[in-house]
This record gives C-alpha cells, structure tokens and sequence, in this order.
C-alpha cells in the first residue's frame, strides 16, 4: 500500500529539493542609434562645458600654482638653477616696508572707488528704470566712458588734476580754495585715481543693475503700492532686497578689479622713471610686483607677492560678500 503511494507521487513534489531552473531569456539588443542618443543625453553637457575648462586651466590654474611653485625659488631671469628658499621670499616681503605702503594705498584707493562707484551705479539705475525719454539714448550715454580708450582716458585725468593748468585747481581757485598738487599730495592722488576708476566703470556697473531691476515683476511694486509704501519705501524694501544676487555680483567683480589696479595709476605718473609717485605715494600692490618683476628681475619675490594679494583678494571679497547679503536680508526681514 505504502509502495503504490510512492510510486504515484507528484514527480514535481519528489524533485522539490532540485527544482529546474526556467529557461534563459534572450536580451533584447538595444539599437545603435538609442545608444547613441543616451550617450548624447548623459555626456554632452560635459562636452559643452570643456572648453571653458581646458581654456581656465590653461591660463587661469596653470599659472597661478606655477606661480606658488616659483614663490618658494630665489629666481631671477636669465637664472637656469633658481635656489630653492621655501618661505624666505614671503618672509622678507611681510618685512618690507615697500610692500606695505602699496597695499595701504591699494586699499585706500579701493575704498574711495569702489564704495562711492557701486552707491552711485544703483541710484544711476534707479533713474533709468523710471520713463525717460530716449532710454537707448541715455544708456548708450552711461556706457560711453567704459568703451573709451583707458591711455586717453588717463591722460584726459593727468590734465584735468594738472597742478598748475588743471581744470580741477581753477575750479578750487574760483570757490576761494587753495591748489592741490594732486599728484604730489598722498591722499590727494588717491582721490584723483579714484575718480578717473568710477569715471570709467560706474555707467558699466549701473547698466548690470538696471537689467536686474527690469526683470522684478511689476506686480511686486503695484503691491507695495496698493500697501501705501512710497517710492523711497518701495526701492529700500523692495528693490534692494530683490537686488541681492546683482549686487553681491557687482560688489566682487568690482574687488577683484580695485585691489588689481594699475593701469590708471600707471598712466596717473607723469614723472619718468617713477613707479606710483616719486616718493611711492599712489605706488599700488599691482606696481609694486610689476616693479619686482620686470625692474628688479626678481621672479620669485614678484611672485610671492602675487599669491599674497590673491589670499587678500579672496579674503576682502569674502568679508563683501557677507556685509551685501546681511545689507539686502535687513530689506527683506523689515518687511
């Protein structure tokens, strides 16, 4: 009885211990032409943006650690085995009394330049997002000063501050004050250079501003103004805040670009043979290494302090960046 029940089992639950396997399925091959569009979909963006990088690399991150590797080299042109020094050369710039007074006047002429430039850039954008007649006109007129030559622009300031014919001395004359030599006085040098950067670079910074001030939707302001809030209340509560990513902008590029200067003092000495004045008063940071470098032939100091002023750049830029977005955050948190 036993055997027959055996024998007439489920041949499938005798062999449960080993069960067979399904048959295989045969992948289906995807067509070149859906490989190929994958492949577009997932790699092109980085094939777009390579140029950008190889060209940054190559003259943007190349040199800068190219120029580390010769800060740490006692390296002058011409030397085939430059001696290798480490920190000496950063060493002895902090202990040079040169470098210090071009980077105060460095910040001097920073400060005098870009705070009154980018205050006037957004009040000058201000005004030309109102309904002027001739808009075009006018910001074509803004711009013009940025698309002139900077060698006549410089010589156009080297005259006006002229301390014996300049336009600028009549003027104190005819207002009873006295005459200024402006490229002689410290301070007023670096007012004169001043001028001539936000002369140049305000009409820039305020047609940025103005392109972000026409893109806030006019609802906003139609809002503010159901709400009773005025013009003044409206651009300090409302504008400002919404300005906040085009001024932090315009506030770093404008640092980068002020604690780089050289050209316009360059152009502001009238003395030959001078550097930035004849006693280094307007001798700026940018000056001071193009002096190290191609004057003095001392590659690894002009070097150290290249990357020097980089670290400042960074720093400086850093500290602006936090004060403009704590600046327009208070817009935003009073209303």
């Amino acid at each position: 009885m036993s055997t027959d029940l055996h024998a007439g089992s489920d041949p499938a639950q005798a062999g449960s211990d080993n069960p067979v396997p399904p048959p295989p399925k045969h992948a289906r091959r995807v067509p070149l032409r859906h490989r190929l569009s994958r492949w577009d979909v997932k790699y092109s963006p980085y094939v777009y943006i390579a140029p950008f990088f190889l060209v940054f690399g190559l003259v943007g991150l190349f040199p800068l650690l190219y120029t580390g590797y010769v800060s740490v080299f006692d390296w002058e042109i011409g030397d085939s085995d430059p001696g290798f020094i480490g920190l000496g050369n950063f060493v002895a710039l902090f202990g040079d009394g040169q470098f210090w007074n071009a980077l105060v006047n460095t910040l001097s002429i920073f400060v005098l330049s870009s705070g009154p430039q980018i205050v006037i850039a957004v009040l000058l954008a201000a005004m030309l997002n109102t309904r002027l007649r001739g808009p075009t006109g006018w910001r074509v007129g803004i711009l013009l000063p940025y698309a002139a030559s900077l060698v006549a622009i410089g010589i156009i300031f080297a005259n006006l501050f002229g301390p014996q014919y300049g336009l600028v001395n009549g003027m104190l004359e005819v207002l009873g004050l006295d005459r200024v030599d402006w490229q002689a006085d410290r301070f007023g040098s670096h007012v004169a250079i001043a001028v001539m950067v936000n002369w140049r670079w305000t009409g820039y910074n305020a047609l940025i501003v103005l392109a972000a001030m026409q893109a806030i939707p006019r609802e906003i302001h139609e809002a503010a103004l159901v709400d009773g809030a005025g013009a003044v209340r409206r651009f300090i509560r409302v504008t400002l805040p919404l300005l906040r990513p085009t001024l932090i902008f315009v506030v770093i590029t404008s640092t980068i670009g002020g604690l780089q200067i050289f050209t316009e003092p360059r152009l502001f000495d009238a003395l030959p043979g001078t550097n930035g004045g004849s006693t280094n008063q307007f001798q700026t940071v940018t000056m001071y290494l193009y002096q190290s470098a191609f004057e003095n032939y001392d590659l690894g100091y002009a070097s150290a302090i290249a990357w020097v002023l980089f670290l400042i750049i960074i720093v400086i830029a850093f500290v602006n960046f936090l004060l403009t977005r704590r600046l327009a955050s208070n817009g935003e948190d009073v209303r």
